[in-house]
């Protein structure tokens, strides 16, 4: 049987076949004709009208059953074409596979296989595609290429990438946007800018997509002055200032702290969606403003737009900060509400809740999550650490290791920082050990530091010197600073002078380094080397931060400062520290007079040692709050061995539990103890 004539006409059939016309029905009566008049050469258009059509299993089939030739090939690529628009990359990738041999690939086909690796991820499966491509002849091809770029920029194999750009005879826009988004994405932001200037040099000007990707690279380099370049750039070029191009300068200068400018440029924005106001909120909170990013998390929620899970982070990053437990509770309650609690957000909140001093809240919410990644592991370890809890962060560690989750880096150290501010010697010394043997993970500088400073501060200083010596790398300043600490702590001088000399051939910057070089020299009654310090101190580009402490009473802060006179409840608290103090006298408290770095008289040292500015936040405490109320102090520097020992005291003293966050952890004080067990 011959086709109906109106069908013989291959511009008709072109016609029926084409996808904005070709209806399934119509499509299965043509399949069924070709069938009855033996019309087997036209089963491979048909088959990639049905894959246009979205009949992907129809079109398979027929295919399958449609004589292979070259020029078939057209419609193995509809097929794996259709399948990638529906998100099948697997199944693009088994359909390439399955190509007869006589359906010779062309650069279409190589190109859509490479762009289902991409997705996938699998560079394995990439590099055979590539081989094939490769001896096809189509190395050069600008598609093939530009389908490797963007599979290994994915991936972050930028070396790969690299190679395969250097030898493309051809670049245009979208390989350069390619290599400049794979940097960035790859934590590789000067490279990115090298390749802009490349382009540049290649006499190729960047557009909208590039230049997000250029804005993107100065907020991570920390470039300010770069980044308002390429915004001036942005501006004298003309390009649109879509909602993409000006939430990526937003974030740029607000990540480099030019608040200002990142305000102005997202006032002027015509249109802003929840990722611009994250970007803002996000980058206010990276920078220490917590409460400027507060405000404008309320704003946005005021806004009529939803905010979403980046901004929700970066409140919650914000309460953490600022120890403001009541808004965390609030906001973990509308995430509950409106949104997905992923592990993104249940990390960020159990962040919080430890962080606001509730590590019950914090392990109720981890027990409560059914699936748990690894960061989140890693998160609750790390809390247990914060708040003394080295046992329990050990048992957690080895529940993980049930799990079938091979912990990392960062999981060892959580663990070790947990097991060193537990004074738990001989675990931190068997895990730090079982790290490389077992796990194969090398340690790198932060596990050192732990293991070092958990040696220094249980007394083993002389060992803590033996392991530092055989490190295989040279030890950073965080390693000899760590070590330094023991010293301080356990009044090994002379070692800690040799360690203090080290320190001062960095030429460190850091004002809280230098003050501990300082105050080991004052222990050793150094005096001249203390104001050689000093100086440094004066002289740096960073500013030492004042000491403060805050107390929250009835859902109002209150921020106290060493001496502090300002408070209108001064004398009060006066009163309140002298009665402490008389009382803790009788109890065999001793000011240690040695934690005052200055050469001034005993007595004088008693005085500033007791006007701390955690002693007078916990006095205004006392005087706003009825008895057993629980209070929470943040303090933003290390609280002082004397005034660790003071709370002690007062604890038992008012018989209160008194929970004070310093800039390394929690002290929970209770019945005249401590629950870091003075491993502080």
């Amino acid at each position: 049987m011959r086709l109906p004539a109106f069908l013989a006409d291959q511009r008709r059939l072109r016609r029926v076949l084409y996808p904005s016309s070709a209806t399934l029905a119509t499509l299965t009566r043509l399949h069924a004709l070709l069938i009855v008049s033996s019309s087997n050469h036209l089963l491979a258009s048909l088959a990639a009208a049905y894959a246009r059509s979205g009949a992907l299993d129809a079109a398979e089939s027929t295919l399958a059953t449609s004589p292979a030739s070259p020029s078939s090939i057209a419609a193995w690529n509809a097929l794996l074409a259709a399948h990638s628009r529906g998100g099948s990359h697997s199944t693009a990738l088994r359909v390439f596979r399955a190509l007869p041999p006589a359906a010779r690939p062309d650069s279409t086909t190589f190109t859509l296989a490479l762009s289902a690796c991409a997705r996938l991820g699998d560079l394995a499966a990439a590099e055979s595609i590539k081989d094939r491509a490769f001896e096809a002849g189509y190395s050069k091809d600008v598609f093939v290429c530009s389908a490797l770029l963007h599979l290994y920029s994915r991936c972050g194999a930028m070396g790969d990438a690299v190679r395969v750009f250097d030898g493309m005879p051809r670049r245009d826009r979208v390989a350069w946007s390619t290599m400049v988004a794979g940097f960035v994405s790859a934590g590789r932001p000067v490279e990115a800018l090298g390749m802009f200037r490349r382009m540049r040099e290649d006499g190729l000007e960047g557009d909208e997509v590039v230049m997000v990707g250029v804005v993107q690279a100065c907020a991570a380099t920390g470039d300010a002055q770069m980044g308002a370049s390429v915004h001036g750039y942005i501006l004298r070029h003309g390009m649109r200032m879509d909602v993409v191009v000006t939430t990526s300068l937003v974030d740029m200068y607000a990540k480099n702290g030019k608040f200002d400018v990142a305000r102005q440029v997202f006032r002027m924005m015509p249109y802003r969606n929840a990722v611009s106001w994250s970007a803002l909120i996000s980058g206010f909170v990276q920078n220490g403003h917590a409460d400027e990013a507060l405000d404008l998390f309320r704003e946005l929620s005021t806004s009529g737009l939803q905010p979403d899970s980046g901004a929700h982070v970066s409140a919650l990053l914000a309460c953490a900060d600022m120890g403001l437990l009541k808004l965390g509770k609030s906001i973990h309650g509308f995430i509950l509400r409106r949104l997905e609690l992923n592990c993104i957000l249940g990390t960020s909140i159990l962040d919080m809740y430890s962080k606001c001093g509730s590590l019950k809240s914090a392990q109720k919410l981890f027990d409560r999550v059914s699936s748990r990644d690894l960061v989140l592991w890693n998160a609750m370890i790390a809390c247990c650490g914060t708040h003394g809890r080295g046992h329990d962060a050990l048992a957690l560690f080895q529940e993980l290791n049930k799990t079938g989750i091979n912990p990392d880096h960062a999981t060892f150290a959580s663990l070790l920082s947990a097991l060193s501010h537990s004074g738990l010697v001989e675990e931190g010394k068997f895990w730090f050990d079982r790290m490389g043997k077992e796990f194969g993970i090398e340690p790198a500088e932060k596990h050192y530091v732990c293991i070092i400073d958990l040696l220094a501060r249980s007394g083993l200083v002389e060992e803590a010197n033996d392991l530092l010596a055989s490190m295989q790398t040279e030890p950073t300043i965080a390693v000899w600073v760590a070590l330094l600490s023991g010293c301080l702590n356990n009044k090994k001088l002379e070692l800690g002078e040799n360690i203090a000399e080290k320190i001062l051939e960095f030429q460190p910057e850091d004002v809280g380094v230098l003050a501990l070089v300082s105050n080991l020299y004052a222990a050793a009654k150094k005096w001249d080397k203390v104001r050689e310090a000093r100086k440094l101190m004066k002289d740096s580009s960073s500013k030492k931060v004042p000491g403060y402490s805050l107390v929250e009473v009835r859902g109002m802060r209150h921020m106290f400062v060493m001496e502090d006179q300002s408070h209108p409840q001064l004398q009060e608290i006066l009163k309140i520290v002298a009665k402490l103090d008389s009382e803790m006298r009788k109890m065999g408290y001793v000011p240690r007079t040695e934690f005052v770095y200055h050469d001034l008289e005993e007595g004088v040292k008693e005085q500033l040692l007791s006007y701390h500015s955690e002693r007078l936040a916990i006095a205004f405490g006392l005087l706003n709050t009825s008895p057993g109320t629980r209070l929470v102090i943040i303090k933003n520097l290390r609280v002082c061995g004397n005034c660790h020992d003071a709370i002690k005291y007062i604890s038992k003293i008012v018989d209160r539990e008194i929970v004070v966050r310093d800039a390394k952890r929690f002290h929970h004080f209770k019945d005249g103890a401590c629950s870091c067990g003075d491993y502080w």
